[in-house]
């Protein structure tokens, strides 16, 4: 008998900064769906993004290695980091599928924001093939994610499957906001995160 194909969740996101609420989302995930592992990919340019409102990618590349060390199933990779241009979904879900093992099943990680937007995303038919799609939603959403997939057509039904996940009201735009007003953001994100957000004066303007 040959190995068990491995399960790759893929976590794709600005982590502008990464918070606890990232990280209860991807280990909920890997643990529903018994993934190998998750691979965190902060985005380089992103094309649905202001570029001048975002921290520059090598400080949002370390906070995510640094929230995600501590976790032996974590994994962070800098694909879009290095990508010049913008980082479009598709292709790096093409360049991970290109790089392991034929079998692999590839889990993409969407919170309720994304799987709303998922109609606008480039070559959205074609994502549904390389991979699975799991909506991570916040008990009380998932009515309205039911239909954006019921909007997608019969293939969105098979490939993107629904999980509730536990609710944790964390943003990235109110970590932020409450540097910008010198508040504590304390358990919002892992400490050595903070520390790091502290030293380097980010969110400050």
């Amino acid at each position: 008998m040959g190995n068990k194909p491995q399960r790759i969740g893929i976590m794709g996101g600005t982590f502008d900064p990464i918070h606890m609420g990232h990280l209860l989302m991807a280990e909920s995930v890997r643990m529903d769906y018994g993934l190998d592992k998750v691979l965190f990919i902060p985005t380089g340019t992103s094309p649905h993004k202001d570029d001048c409102a975002i921290t520059p990618a090598i400080d949002r590349y370390i906070m995510t290695m640094m929230a995600t060390y501590s976790n032996p199933c974590f994994f962070v990779s800098p694909i879009e980091r290095d990508r010049p241009g913008p980082s479009y979904t598709i292709d790096t879900v093409r360049a991970l599928v290109a790089e392991y093992e034929p079998g692999t099943e590839f889990y993409f990680l969407a919170g309720t924001d994304a799987v709303l937007e998922l109609h606008t995303w480039n070559n959205i038919n074609e994502l549904l093939d390389l991979c699975h799609f799991v909506a991570a939603s916040r008990p009380g959403k998932v009515r309205t994610i039911e239909q954006e997939i019921e909007r997608l057509g019969p293939k969105a039904m098979e490939r993107i499957h629904r999980l509730t996940t536990p609710e944790l009201e964390i943003s990235s735009t109110d970590i932020r906001e409450r540097v910008r007003l010198g508040k504590s953001i304390r358990y919002f994100v892992p400490e050595n995160v903070e520390h790091y957000i502290h030293k380097e004066g980010l969110y400050r303007k």
